[in-house]
């Protein structure tokens, strides 16, 4: 199972406030994203370079879907946070036969023109507390990181902490991103860390 980091997600209450809290901590402005009506969400981006980044948050004025919203969303409360990354793939259902119990069953997604295939887990909530990666498989050759706007915002760490740390390393061998580290905590965390053009920044 080969994995590529693929994007990061911000959950927020609302886009607007997730939108400005990123602004505010990166120093750019957001690119505009689109909604995905299957999910009842809708997003705004930011490209990192080889990857981007994502704010989401449920749309309201989508009708609420009869499952449970990707990225745990329909249990999202407090101020905007970094709570996902996803990991691409050119062999979804190959991923989830390698991935942990509850990964998700892959579903056909569409937004504009960019298509793809999304690993949902059943509850909205990924393994590891959500520390294992959301799966993603693009169809055809679009990809947002490649259509943004690009501020020199880069991506220098990845941190994920977990009481699990050996198993979730164990679950993720298929990913050799030197950004991307396991350590053992007490807790379940997510830090990144940025190049920006104002110097490095953070977000959890």
């Amino acid at each position: 199972m080969m994995l590529a980091l693929d994007h990061l997600a911000v959950s927020a209450g609302t886009l607007e406030a997730g939108a400005e809290w990123v602004e505010r901590a990166l120093g750019v402005p957001l690119a505009g994203g689109g909604k995905h009506a299957h999910m009842g969400t809708h997003n705004r981006l930011l490209s990192l370079g080889d990857l981007y980044l994502e704010v989401i948050a449920t749309d309201p004025k989508a009708p609420k879907p009869a499952w449970p919203r990707w990225f745990d969303l329909d249990n999202f409360r407090g101020p905007p946070r970094l709570t996902n990354w996803i990991c691409r793939t050119d062999d979804l259902d190959a991923a989830l036969a390698a991935a942990p119990a509850g990964t998700g069953t892959a579903t056909d997604l569409q937004r504009g023109d960019y298509r793809w295939r999304f690993a949902v887990p059943p509850t909205g909530k990924l393994p590891f507390d959500d520390r294992f990666p959301a799966l993603i498989q693009w169809q055809g050759d679009l990809h947002p990181a490649k259509a943004l706007r690009d501020h020199g915002i880069r991506l220098t760490g990845l941190e994920i902490t977990h009481p699990q740390a050996p198993a979730l390393r164990a679950a993720l061998r298929g990913l050799t991103d030197p950004r991307v580290t396991v350590e053992l905590g007490p807790y379940h965390a997510l830090r990144a860390t940025f190049s920006t053009p104002h110097g490095p920044r953070v977000l959890t």
